[in-house]
Order: structure tokens, then C-alpha cells, then sequence
């Protein structure tokens, strides 16, 4: 495997893009971005295992349970956890709005958002952006959804790598927000990897366990886990090698 440039837009049939919603009125920079796969994708994820979840991780695990994604929504600024019926709301109200304009649907939208707890989301502003956040996906839209997920980060964090499976040029793309590791199982982190190899969803949700296994849930502050924890990854298949199962 050999390492390349780029990040979640590497892999073939990716796009990506970050607009200012203006979420948290202190944030000055971009906080809302959009991952889309041009055609349907295997999807799994892992998340935190605090007793106390935010509702974008109830509704994604509701929305993975099929196996299936093409698009993922992230926030920051407002992490909408502790937020009662208002929040799941605002959580279903991402993923329709992205549906809508991505003409797919709701179920195939998984949500992400990271920041405050305990404050409502005011998912209109999301609303607001995107039909200009679809608008605006592309190729190069790593370099600005990399840098609108972040929090407290001192960074940006991305990579991509490339191999041949099967005969077939297989690419895989990953960005992380993460801060202030707190405890193990993922610590405050969101990770979102996309790739375009054909792989089985059922492949996919045990290949993410043993990899997060033997990285992000290895770190140990303060014995704190973190209420929104999220690691996405999404399979298109668009690179043609015989699926992986």
C-alpha cells in the first residue's frame, strides 16, 4: 500500500464540500460539511459507548442498519447531544434536508455533529446552506470539509493510500476531527473513511472493529468517554474488483 494525496474525496466516486452555517455565532470559519458518494456504498460505523448518546449517533445507527449510505452530514460548533425530542429533530431534519437536495434518501444520510452539549441545534441554518452545499461538491472538497469539522484541533487530519486488489487500483481516504483525548473507545473524536473498493457491508463493520480496536480505542486520559463518538466508513465499489466478503 502506498501512500497518495488527499483525503475522503481520494477514492473514485467521491465528492465533498464545507460552507459556514453559522452554527455558533463565535465561529468564524466553515461548519458544516458533506461527503457524497456519486453511486449507492456499503456503509458501517462504530460508536461511543457512553450510556449518554448524542442524537445524531441514535439516528445513524438507525440509518446504518441496512448496510447502505451515500451521504454523510457533519456539524460542529453544536454537538446536539442531551437535547430530548427537539434534538432528534434536528438530527432527522440534516438528513432530510441533504436528502432532498441530493434527490436520494433520508435513510441514506448518516449524521455527525461535534461541539457544545446540552444546547439545541438550530438545524434551519443547515437547512438554509444546503442546497448551496450540494451545489458546490467536488473532487477538491476534502481540503475544506477536513478543516470545518474542526473543534478545539491544532490540526487538520487526512490521508489517503492506494493498492491493487484483484487486479484493480483500490483507493481508500480517511479525515478525523479529535481533541483532547479523553478516554478509551474513540475519545471525542469523529472519523469519517470512504473507499472505492467493493466490500460487503458485513466485511466492512468487521474490518472498522478490529482497526479501531488497535487505535482509537487505545487512548486513556481521565476515564471519561465522550456522548458523540462516530467512526463512518463508506464502500462504492467503483474501483471493480471482485467484492470483498
Amino acid at each position: 500500500m502506498k501512500f497518495i494525496e488527499g483525503g475522503v474525496t481520494a477514492p473514485a466516486g467521491f465528492r465533498a464540500n464545507a460552507l459556514r452555517a453559522g452554527i455558533k455565532e463565535s465561529r468564524k470559519k466553515d461548519d458544516t460539511a458533506l461527503i457524497f458518494s456519486e453511486v449507492p456504498a456499503a456503509a458501517a460505523g462504530i460508536f461511543t459507548r457512553n450510556r449518554v448518546r448524542a442524537e445524531p449517533v441514535k439516528l445513524s445507527i438507525q440509518h446504518l442498519s441496512g448496510g447502505k449510505a451515500r451521504a454523510i452530514v457533519v456539524n460542529a460548533g453544536n454537538a446536539n447531544a442531551c437535547t430530548g425530542s427537539r434534538g432528534r429533530e434536528a438530527a432527522l431534519r440534516m438528513a432530510e434536508a441533504a436528502a432532498r437536495c441530493l434527490h436520494i434518501r433520508a435513510e441514506d444520510v448518516l449524521v455527525a455533529s461535534t461541539g457544545v452539549i446540552g444546547q439545541q441545534l438550530p438545524v434551519e441554518k443547515i437547512e438554509a446552506v444546503m442546497p448551496d452545499l450540494v451545489r458546490g461538491l467536488s473532487a477538491g472538497g476534502n481540503v475544506l470539509a477536513r478543516e470545518a469539522i474542526l473543534t478545539t484541533d491544532t490540526a487538520s487530519k487526512e490521508c489517503a493510500a492506494e493498492t491493487v486488489i484483484g487486479g484493480k487500483r483500490v483507493v481508500i481516504g480517511a479525515m478525523a476531527k479529535g481533541s483532547g483525548m479523553i478516554h478509551i473507545d474513540m475519545g471525542t473524536m469523529l472519523g469519517f473513511v470512504t473507499t472505492d473498493c467493493a466490500v460487503s457491508a458485513a466485511m466492512l463493520r468487521r474490518a472498522l472493529e478490529e482497526s479501531a480496536a488497535g487505535t482509537y480505542n487505545c487512548v486513556s486520559i481521565d476515564g471519561d468517554t465522550s456522548t458523540n463518538d462516530s467512526l463512518f466508513i463508506l464502500a462504492n465499489g467503483r474501483a471493480g474488483n471482485p467484492e470483498i466478503t
